[in-house]
Order: C-alpha cells, then structure tokens, then sequence
C-alpha cells in the first residue's frame, strides 16, 4: 500500500492551483470543483503495452475542449504507467486499473491529482466500488506460456480508507468487467462460460450462472435486469469450423436465473462492447464489425446497425444518448474518438491518446 504524502506534493499542488475552478453545478455547497468537474468526458487512453505511455484525455461537452495527458499535468513529477486498462469513478474518486504496472492509482476525479496508490495485484482488469470503504477489482492469474491458457483469476477486496487487499476470492478464468447491484458482485469470466455472484457482506462466491462462452461485458437495465454479451467459442488454436456463436444473455438478479438467451448467427463473428443508453432501457453492442442498438423488452436480436463499422472502444452518453466511439490506429501513434447521434449520424471527431479503450462520463 502506498499513499502519497501530502507535504511532499505541496509545491506541485500550489503550482497547479491556478487550474481549479468552479464545478459545473454553482448552486450547490456539494458540487465537484476542479478543472475535470465541469461537463466531463473522461477517456481512457491504454497506451503500448511495456512502455508506461498510458494516458487520460477529458472532453468537455459544453465547450468541446479537449484536454489530453491530464494525469501528467496535474502530477507533473510522476509516470501514471504501463496499460490503462480501465477507470472507474466513485464519488469524489478515479480509480485508475493500470493492468502491467499491477496497480491501481487514485485520484481525486476533478483535480486528477494523485492521491494513492493500490498496489499488491497481479494484472488488474476492472474495478467497482460498493461503497467509500470497500471495493473490488478482478485480475488474470496463472498464465502457462507452454498451453497458451490462464487459469482460474481472483476477485481482490480492497479497502479504500487504507488502499489495501483484504482478501481475494478464486473466480473463473481471466475474469473481465464486474456490476454491483442488489447486494451481490456479478464477474464475467471471458475464460469460460459463467458469471460467477460473490456476496458483499460474506465475501464469498455464492454461484455460477451458466451462459454462452466467453462472456466479455456487462450492463444492468432499468429493471435492474443484467445483461451479458459472449462472444462464443473462439480459440484461436481452433479451426474456425469448430467456433460456437455468441450471445446476448438476460439474467434476472433477483433470482439469479437466465431469463432469455438470445444467439447471434455467426460461429465466426466477434461480440462485444455492451452498454446502456441513459435511461437503461437500450443496449449498445458491437457484434461482426458493427454496432447495434437492442431494446430490452426486444425477444429478437436487432439486424440492422446503426453504426456499420467497429470500434477499440464504446460508450453512450447518459445525457444526451450520444455514442463515442474509440479509435486506434494502432499503438505507436495517437487515437480519435468519434461521436456520434443516438441515430448513428456522426457528429464530430476529436484527438485523444494511444488506443483509447473506455468512456466515463460525468
């Protein structure tokens, strides 16, 4: 556990003192104040793989200024790190999951500056807070360089008042993203073919709920309903012959059951990318190099994309139902995202980092 000494960091906190203003809300005592607060897209930028270029670019939707490396700005005498592999925000908190660098740094989510650090996990994936006290992040575990294949992955418990591991829970394999909801943490084991339920009171896995393999992303809807996309079999020491479809699964939390199970048509095309638009009652998804929108009462997958190309990232405007996607030309030079109308119709476009790869919005 590390956590950064405040009297240390006093004179690059007064030199970027000058950068804090006003949140976007003036009426209220309890509003975020700070140069990231106001109309905040956030984008995380993943960067090369070993060579510690990993970034953050924040958009602002009111004016459409776009401001890039706002973790280098605000912590000028620090490197964030190798591989961004996701963010995640909690009240007045960032949780920064930097996957090689095996750490997750926190940062105060107006100012950006560094506040912390989460240190003692083994490739970190994707982090959730239940509240200001505990959180949880999955990582990948037992890599065989021999086999090509990952063991069962971990769920680390961490506490947020001290930044350190309380425990870990064995999960599936190569455990991906996580929604807390209902009391429950919800893990999606792209390894395998479950979503694996650990209770937050216990700690401990309560089941495994069977879906189609290789489940990548999850959404809740506004009937607290989760949804879960698989992208199906795809090993690539197979031949594509033997490949299985993906699907779109719906699980009731209440129950922990599978409600519907809704296959796509390819063996050989990729599903992905899963999201909600602001009213939780659509879903967003990238399936065979395309993005579509799904209504959550729909009993039928939709075939028409409103987007008919993929992306390195997806995410949807709760205000306005906007889609920004990521694009990565590669991971030697800097990315764009591009925006588009609820519809499809592409808006604008904006420089970011190397290979932005997820979305917070504010």
């Amino acid at each position: 556990m590390k956590k950064y000494n405040p009297v240390r960091s006093f004179m690059w906190v007064a030199a970027l003192a000058a950068l804090t203003i006003s949140g976007c809300n003036t009426n209220s005592d309890d509003a975020p104040t700070g140069e990231y607060a106001q109309d905040a897209v956030l984008i995380s930028n993943e960067g090369a793989f070993n060579k510690s270029n990993a970034s953050v670019s924040y958009y602002n939707r009111s004016t459409g200024q776009v401001q890039n490396e706002i973790y280098s700005a605000a912590n000028p005498s620090q490197v964030l790190g190798d591989v961004l592999q996701s963010i995640n925000l909690h009240n007045d908190k960032a949780y920064l999951v930097m996957n090689n660098s095996k750490k997750i740094t926190v940062v105060n989510a107006s100012t950006f500056k560094a506040e912390g650090e989460i240190n003692g996990l083994d490739a970190p994936r994707y982090f959730a807070a239940l509240n200001n006290e505990k959180g949880y992040v999955t990582e990948w575990l037992a890599y065989d360089p021999n086999t090509y294949q990952y063991g069962k992955g971990r769920v680390s418990v961490i506490d947020l008042k001290t930044y350190t591991v309380l425990k870990t829970i064995e999960v599936g394999v190569q455990p991906e993203q996580l929604v807390i909801t209902g009391g429950k943490v919800y893990v999606a084991n792209v390894g395998e073919n479950a979503v694996t339920v650990i209770n937050t009171i216990t700690d401990a896995v309560e089941k495994n709920i069977i879906v189609t393999q290789s489940p990548n992303s999850l959404a809740l809807d506004q009937n607290s309903n989760l949804w879960v996309i698989s992208t199906g079999q795809k090993d690539w020491q197979l031949d594509p012959s033997n490949y299985t479809p993906g699907a779109l699964t719906k699980i009731n939390t209440g129950s922990n059951t599978v409600e519907a199970t809704l296959p796509f048509s390819s063996k050989t095309a990729f599903a992905s990318k899963l999201a909600t638009n602001g009213a939780k009652n659509k879903l967003y998804f990238e399936y065979d190099n395309k993005v579509y929108q799904q209504d959550i009462n729909a009993t039928t997958l939709s075939t028409t994309p409103v987007i008919n190309r993929s992306f390195s990232s997806l995410g949807i405007d709760p205000v306005n139902n906007y889609i920004y996607a990521g694009v990565a030309p590669g991971y030697t030079s800097n990315g764009w995202v591009v925006r588009f109308n609820p519809t499809g119709a592409a808006l604008d476009s904006f420089r970011v980092g190397i290979a932005p790869n997820g979305f917070i919005f504010r």
